[in-house]
């Protein structure tokens, strides 16, 4: 039974208000493992447009203006940098974090690159998968794909340089809000790694597998490209390295989709004309690649947020966490299959117990703000 239960936890994403076109995946219906993903790739290709990488405001620099402001930490209007942006610190009304960057040229007010010094001095593009492991910036469509090349601080993006995303063992270096270089503690890696903090790391991870499966067709032409250092391993179908798939659905698994990423998402289709099916149905993920065994015993995940009783015997749980929760204005509850089956407004202006729905018996996944943890109905 606990095993059954684990596998269940892991399947865990949010599906909730994605706005996806009626029947946008109606031919990928039915399909399981990498057949639904070269159906998935059909569907994401076609109507995609290629936008350019851009120079002024022009390319990436104007998706950004509708992908990545920020209406959800300080909801101030400023570009949202995953690499400097820090939730847990973030008040209602007072911005924590260590920089903010406004968007557009340095010439009109905004702050993209330029030239850096450190941190907060501009942002740029940044390509989540190195671009080097596909061929650089003249490899089109790829290098232009506002899906997985995201605003962030430029600084930042030169200390990771090509690093792959990782968990380290010990920081050789650390930036003002906690994302992290250093050695490798993931199974199966031992080379430098870049770690995002938490509150990102299954908008990378569905990024990747957005990658994967966008450009499964070009995947095998990539291999020309490749180092040890490389995430991708040269296959059309599984695409990513055993080591870096693992971490990528486990980053997925313990940080569910975000209304931030569905949001992301469909300004990017309203910009490129194609979507991450992994934001629209994180369930995909485990149909086409499984489960990870990584996050089975994870002692990062959790820390944050307590329920009590867990296992659950009611329709009442009691909640405690490190943090201050009456900051926090929405609770969301997700089961095994992805789906959003509770939403909580204004959770603990009046203590911190949540009457469930009557929920079936299985695991699901509480979170609120950027704390998430798992729980048991029995």
């Amino acid at each position: 039974m606990k095993n059954k239960i684990i596998l269940l936890f892991f399947a865990i994403a949010n599906i909730a208000n994605a706005q996806e076109p009626a029947n946008y995946y109606s031919t990928a219906n039915g399909l399981t493992g990498y057949a639904l993903k070269s159906k998935l790739a059909e569907i994401i290709t076609a109507g995609a447009k290629d936008m350019g990488y851009g120079s002024g405001t022009g390319g990436l620099w104007l998706g950004y203006k509708t992908t990545d402001i920020d209406k959800y930490y300080e909801n101030d209007g400023t570009i949202i940098d995953m690499y400097s942006e820090n939730p847990a610190a973030n008040t209602p009304g007072v911005s924590n974090d260590p920089y903010e960057f406004k968007w557009g040229q340095v010439s009109a007010g905004g702050n993209q690159c330029g030239n850096y010094s450190g941190e907060g001095s501009c942002y740029n593009r940044e390509h989540s998968l190195p671009k080097t492991y596909f061929g650089g910036i003249d490899a089109v469509p790829m290098s232009h794909d506002i899906h997985f090349v995201v605003p962030t601080d430029g600084y930042t993006n030169s200390k990771r340089g090509d690093y792959p995303y990782g968990e380290v063992s010990t920081a050789t270096w650390t930036s003002k809000n906690g994302t992290k270089v250093g050695p490798s503690k993931v199974p199966g890696y031992s080379g430098s790694v870049f770690e995002p903090i938490n509150e990102f790391k299954g908008d990378f991870a569905r990024m990747a597998l957005y990658f994967v499966t966008r450009y499964e067709n070009q995947l095998t032409s990539f291999s020309q490209y490749q180092t040890a250092s490389s995430p991708l391993d040269g296959s059309k179908n599984r695409g990513l390295q055993l080591w870096y798939l693992n971490l990528m659905l486990k980053w997925s698994e313990q940080d569910p989709v975000s209304q931030k990423e569905i949001d992301r998402n469909n300004a990017a289709y309203a910009f490129q004309g194609n979507r991450n099916p992994f934001i629209d149905h994180p369930e995909w993920i485990a149909e086409i690649w499984g489960l990870s065994p990584l996050a089975v015993d994870d002692a990062s995940f959790s820390k944050n947020l307590t329920i009590a009783p867990n296992p659950v015997k009611g329709n009442m749980i009691n909640i405690t966490g490190d943090k201050d929760l009456k900051k926090f204005t929405k609770a969301f509850i997700y089961n095994m299959v992805g789906q959003n089956v509770q939403t909580i407004d204004n959770p603990f202006q009046n203590g911190n117990t949540i009457n469930l729905n009557n929920l079936p018996k299985g695991v699901y996944i509480l979170k609120t703000g950027e704390l998430n943890t798992k729980f048991i109905v029995d």
